[in-house]
């Protein structure tokens, strides 16, 4: 018979061949076990593939561990979008593949869930930076409009119910795809925070998310043609959203 499984738990993964073990690791660890792991590999170069091949060999009799692999780089969301169309729990998780989890996240927070009856929920998470860890504490409770001037939900924190995703799906582009993904769920459902840090996130020198200016070039187009500010809510968005991360991640 079939298992049903509570919680989805989606993994995208390109060239994380350092990271990858002790991400998967974290989820493995958890107390919270009714979950099921899904990984996509997005045709990484430097030996990440086979590192959750050999995984996979050892751990597909346990069925709560499915594994993908793009034949050509498609880019995060599309690897995130097929873990979406794979999934069929109640429950939806992300990690990206060089962060991970406090044994306790799942537990914790799908009891916050539950107990509240809530869609979408978030957690403080911590910063691991130049072998630094710094806290990032978050506001208790978001809407749409909070998030565009604060958007300080990281993606490893969240835990959303399958049903409210329902035909949103990640952007096809080069950054901030999840601040998108984000604005659409934010704006039919609000979002709250589970109490305590659960989630670490790892910024690396060669990361996406540390070429800021990158970053906020995307936010302003997501802005103007995706959420279709104007200029003038468009400018405020980037200007509070800029002054939320430098708080957060320093100048450097």
């Amino acid at each position: 018979m079939k298992k049903n499984f509570d919680v989805d738990i989606i993994i995208p993964t390109y060239n994380s061949k350092k990271f990858i073990l002790n991400t998967i690791k974290s989820v493995f660890d958890q107390t919270y076990k009714n979950w099921r792991l899904i990984v996509i590999d997005d045709a990484s170069t430097d030996g990440t593939t086979e590192v959750l091949e050999n995984l996979y060999k050892k751990l597909k009799k346990k069925k709560n561990f499915l594994f993908y692999r793009n034949r050509i780089n498609k880019g995060q969301a599309f690897s995130r979008n097929l873990g979406l169309k794979i999934s069929k729990s109640k429950f939806i998780a992300f990690l990206d593949s060089d962060d991970f989890w406090s044994k306790n996240k799942l537990k914790k927070q799908i009891q916050f869930m539950t107990k509240n009856n809530y869609d979408f929920t978030y957690t403080d998470y911590k910063i691991i930076k130049d072998n630094k860890i710094k806290k990032i504490t978050v506001p208790n409770n978001y809407n749409y409009e909070k998030f565009i001037h604060n958007s300080s939900i990281n993606t490893c924190g969240i835990i959303l119910k399958k049903k409210i995703i329902n035909n949103i799906y990640f952007k096809n582009l080069r950054f901030s795809e999840d601040y998108f993904f984000k604005c659409q769920i934010l704006k039919k459902v609000h979002a709250y925070k589970c109490p305590n840090v659960y989630a670490y996130y790892l910024i690396r020198k060669n990361s996406l998310q540390s070429n800021r200016l990158s970053v906020l070039f995307s936010l302003w187009f997501i802005n103007k043609n995706l959420n279709k500010m104007n200029i003038f809510h468009n400018f405020l968005s980037i200007f509070f959203i800029s002054i939320n991360s430098l708080k957060k991640y320093g100048f450097r």
